[in-house]
């Protein structure tokens, strides 16, 4: 795979929307008719209820997903609930690196507004798996899947009057730490820590790539963010993409005192997409010790302002992947 090069625009002096003056409100969102968004994962949990949800601001919505059935199951619940939807999928196989390069035409547009870096691999049992291009199959589909995808798309974002890129972390990755001689966790795996180290690196690309972008002035900004607490048992039924039981719903019901469900964990992700009010290089996730509730700006963890770290992970995932996204 060759190396891309994007010559970006003047970051320009004001944002092409306006901000409402009305304080956020997740179940008023504002109209966005004009956007193009696209959705990595937009076929189940949050990145199912992310993609609902612009889709009810009138955007058009894509939703980047490896199963054709699946993405036609999420967009026929969307339609549904949706009047007059407008969103449709484009095959998307994040583990494939070859492949990433024919997203940005399958799109079948001239600009996108934003992308929503959602989409992940979490295994819960060893052993450790590898993707057709030997990478530990969670670092290499959702760190440097996404961070190849989002150097194709470049060139469609910069078309936008202010592309966005949203990075969807984990809480899981508060307590992990990179171990920059491991990345591919062949010496040390642990499904739950390779999981959370691979989403660490994801929250890690996506500030170092709002340092890059705005190195050259780009109108392009990265923004990260995070769901909390989000369980299947506490999310609304969406058949056939997720139906809850009503034991399940019981069940759960003491854990909605701290955490929530996919629907409301995908709040913050809407929100960055959507709102002039977020800037490049913010940390958003729920307002509620981080776990539950609206969207918030949260303090940068301190782990995550560690620039050389993100440096070097910059540096190797151009080497693995062949491109640079700035």
């Amino acid at each position: 795979m060759g190396r891309i090069t994007v010559f970006a625009r003047e970051r320009p002096l004001t944002m092409s929307y306006t901000p409402s003056q009305a304080p956020w409100d997740v179940h008023r969102l504002p109209r966005a008719d004009d956007r193009i968004v696209l959705v990595t994962g937009g076929n189940a949990g949050i990145g199912y209820f992310t993609a609902e949800q612009l889709a009810a601001t009138g955007a058009t919505v894509v939703l980047g997903c490896r199963s054709a059935a699946k993405a036609e199951a999420a967009t026929a619940s969307i339609r549904s609930r949706v009047a007059g939807a407008r969103v449709r999928g484009v095959r998307l196989d994040l583990a494939d690196l070859a492949s990433l390069g024919k997203v940005a035409g399958a799109l079948g547009v001239e600009r996108l507004d934003a992308v929503v870096l959602n989409a992940g691999v979490a295994r819960d049992d060893p052993p450790r798996e590898e993707t057709a291009d030997g990478h530990e199959l969670m670092f290499g589909t959702n760190h440097l899947g996404h961070f190849a995808l989002t150097a194709w798309l470049m060139p469609l974002l910069t078309a936008a009057p202010a592309g966005r890129v949203v990075t969807v972390g984990s809480f899981a990755a508060k307590s992990e730490r990179l171990d920059l001689d491991d990345l591919q966790s062949r010496r040390d795996y642990a499904p739950k820590r390779t999981y959370g180290r691979s989403k660490l690196a994801q929250m890690h690309f996506g500030l170092e790539l709002d340092r890059r972008l705005r190195s050259f002035g780009s109108s392009v900004t990265s923004v990260v963010v995070h769901p909390g607490g989000a369980l299947d048992s506490l999310t609304p039924s969406r058949p056939p993409v997720h139906v809850r039981t009503a034991g399940a719903r019981v069940g759960a019901a003491p854990a909605a005192l701290l955490v929530q469900g996919k629907d409301a964990g995908a709040w913050p992700a809407v929100r960055a997409a959507l709102d002039p009010s977020v800037h490049g290089g913010e940390l958003w996730g729920p307002r509620v010790f981080g776990l539950r509730g609206e969207p918030r700006r949260e303090r940068l963890w301190e782990h995550l302002a560690d620039v050389p770290t993100a440096g070097r992970l910059w540096a190797t995932s151009r080497e693995l992947t062949g491109v640079d996204p700035a």
